[in-house]
């Protein structure tokens, strides 16, 4: 059996711990397991355990066999010298500290019940393995757990944040301009999107902001598309392409290169030449956005910011040189649910985070619970299986849940998997 269900077994004290002695014939308590470690060192550290008459309070160490702890290296490893207790299933082997002192070893039964749950459960083929127990999972735990999961992965989302903002000298405006813009690329061209706002900072766009044929030809000028080899023909592309020999000499601005951006099995509305356009409509309604975001205490007072509409020459072209149907390029409402869920919420959860500001915290929660639940495939196999999915708050949990635990068998870290194999 794997160390993660050993160290589940002795977390949870789910091992046969009537009079329990040590492998030298002492009686042995358990009085706190201590805390789990996911780090490097030893597994449980804290732990307070009574070993004949003297209480103990350290670090533990579980494995299967007692010579693991040789194969690991740990006996050369002075970090495993504040080991007060060694956990094993199979006691083969004596264990020694880098300094000789023999180590207390406490060899543990389990039920052989758990054992096949957990093997079940881990075996399985389903995409939602433990589905039979969420059905009857009650409604207060589930939601308790989904709770966690979503602050577990605004922590997640935040991270980075906090990162780009301690290397830019806490620039908000900078920093959201940029996860803006990759949040514009839709993960498709989320990477060349974040690029080209790298390589052209906000600080140039606002030296431009009342002219937003001048925003969108520094937009499509550093992204590499205006240099396309099928786009010569096109009058607006002529003017653009020389209004940006100019402007990139002055900022001495460096082209992407065009065949970072797909094309490819997309929709026209997702065509990285009119997401670019809108994201220069954008730049130029309201620049400076994030300062703007932050005070707004209305959802539907930050969809009417991020309302845009590409420039006139979109409404014939989905790109260069192509004419097409007359229609306005707005951005949808499913486009600004995405950049609400992935950038806008997160800057203020981080904001509110910097001001020790519960109140705006709570704000970028309230915002999730607004606004209608995604829908994709990760979504709809749990609705499969009863769990549904209200919110963008729920379908964020429930994303969570599958990419951090589900996929990666962490079924003993969830509290649905745990709920699996201790009740069956």
């Amino acid at each position: 059996m794997s160390e993660d269900f050993l160290q589940f077994l002795w977390k949870h004290k789910l091992y046969n711990n009537n009079q329990l002695r040590t492998e030298s014939g002492k009686l042995l308590r358990v009085i706190s397991p201590g805390f789990q470690n996911f780090d490097s060192g030893p597994d449980f550290s804290n732990a307070r355990i009574m070993i004949g008459d003297t209480v103990w309070a350290g670090n533990v160490e579980i494995h299967h066999k007692a010579s693991d702890w040789k194969r690991h290296n740990h006996n050369t490893d002075i970090a495993y010298d504040s080991i007060i207790l060694h956990v094993v299933v199979d006691n083969d082997h004596k264990v020694e500290t880098t300094n000789g002192v023999e180590v207390e070893t406490l060899r543990i039964d389990y039920s052989p019940i758990l054992a096949n749950n957990y093997k079940n459960l881990i075996e399985a083929e389903k995409i939602v393995p433990c589905s039979p127990k969420i059905e009857n999972m009650p409604g207060v735990k589930l939601n308790f757990w989904l709770n966690t999961l979503l602050v577990e992965r605004m922590e997640q989302k935040t991270k980075l944040i906090k990162e780009q903002l301690e290397q830019s000298s806490n620039n908000w405006n900078e920093v959201f301009y940029q996860f803006l813009a990759k949040s514009f690329g839709f993960k498709v061209n989320a990477v060349p999107f974040e690029l080209l706002a790298k390589a052209l900072p906000l600080k140039i766009l606002a030296k431009h902001r009342e002219d937003v044929f001048q925003i969108e030809t520094l937009l499509l000028g550093t992204s590499g598309l205006l240099n396309h080899k099928n786009n010569i023909d096109d009058e607006y592309l002529l003017k653009m392409r020389k209004e940006y020999d100019y402007l990139q000499k002055k900022y001495k601005l460096k082209p992407l290169k065009p065949h970072l951006w797909k094309f490819a099995r997309m929709r026209p509305l997702s065509f990285p030449t009119l997401r670019i356009a809108q994201f220069a409509q954008l730049v130029h309604q309201s620049f400076a956005l994030f300062s703007k975001v932050v005070e707004l205490e209305e959802l539907k007072e930050i969809r009417k910011l991020l309302k845009v509409e590409a420039s006139t020459y979109w409404t014939t072209h989905y790109q260069f040189g192509k004419v097409s149907a007359e229609s306005k390029k707005k951005l949808g409402v499913s486009s600004i649910n995405g950049l609400l869920i992935n950038t806008v919420i997160p800057f203020v959860f981080v904001y509110g985070e910097s001001k020790a500001n519960d109140s705006i915290k709570e704000r970028a929660i309230k915002f999730l619970e607004e606004i209608p639940s995604e829908s994709n495939n990760i979504v709809n196999n749990w609705t499969s299986v009863g769990v549904k999915s209200k919110s963008a708050f729920d379908s964020q949990a429930l994303i969570q849940l599958r990419n951090e635990y589900c996929q990666h068998k962490r079924c003993l870290h969830c509290s649905i998997g745990v709920a699996s194999v201790v009740e069956g």
